[in-house]
C-alpha cells in the first residue's frame, strides 16, 4: 500500500494549485526514493535544476549531497529525499510561512505513509518546518523526539558548498544517522 500512496500523493502533488509557487513551475518536486526507507530526508524548497527535472537534489548541492551520503554508507535509493515545498519559489528565496502551510499536508502524508525510523531536515526552514526550532548551527547533530519520531537536523548542502568546513560535520551527521537507522541510539 505504501508505494501505491506515494504515488497517489505524487500524482496530487502534480496538479497542486494551492499557493503562489505553481503559477511559475516548470515541474513540480515532489520526492523520490525508497517508499520503505528508513532515513528520510528534508531540504527546504527545489532550486532551478529540480524545477526543470522533477527531482530533488540534482543539482550542486545534490552533487554534495549524494557525495556525503556516500561517505557515510547510504544510497540515494535506500532513502527518501522530499523538500518542505514541492515547487520553486521565484529566485530561489525562501518560501513564506503561507506556501509551507499549503504544502505542509503532503509532507506529512509522505512521512505518515513511509514511516521512518528518522526523519533529517537540512538547513533552517526545514529545521522550523519539522521542529519549530530556527538555528541548525544550535540544534545540527542533536536527536529530537515528536510525536513518536526521531529527528536529526544538519547542515544543508549548500552550506558546505559557501563554507567547506561544515562539510566534515555533515558527513559525521549522515554516519550518526545511519547508526540511529540501524538501532543505535
Amino acid at each position: 500500500m505504501t508505494e501505491e500512496e506515494i504515488r497517489s500523493i505524487k500524482k496530487e502533488i502534480s496538479g497542486c494549485t494551492r499557493c503562489v509557487l505553481s503559477e511559475n513551475r516548470t515541474n513540480t518536486v515532489p520526492g523520490e526514493g525508497n517508499s520503505d526507507a528508513e532515513i528520510v530526508i528534508i531540504g527546504e524548497a527545489p532550486g532551478k535544476n529540480e524545477d526543470e527535472s522533477g527531482r530533488p537534489f540534482v543539482g550542486k548541492a545534490g552533487d554534495v549531497l549524494t557525495e556525503t551520503l556516500d561517505k557515510a554508507g547510504l544510497k540515494r535509493e535506500d532513502i527518501f529525499i522530499t523538500n518542505v515545498v514541492k515547487c520553486r519559489p521565484p529566485e530561489n528565496r525562501d518560501p513564506r510561512k503561507k506556501e509551507v502551510k499549503k504544502c505542509r499536508s503532503y509532507l506529512e502524508r509522505q512521512l505518515k505513509e513511509i514511516d521512518p525510523s528518522i526523519i533529517v531536515p537540512l538547513g533552517n526552514s526545514a529545521l522550523k518546518t519539522v521542529l519549530d526550532e530556527t538555528k541548525i548551527s544550535e540544534k545540527r547533530g542533536e536527536i529530537f523526539e515528536k510525536n513518536g519520531r526521531k529527528y536529526m537536523p544538519t547542515y544543508h548542502p549548500a552550506a558546505t558548498i559557501y563554507n567547506r568546513k561544515l562539510r566534515p560535520q555533515l558527513v559525521k551527521d549522515l554516519e550518526k544517522i545511519v547508526e540511529i537507522s540501524e538501532g543505535g541510539s
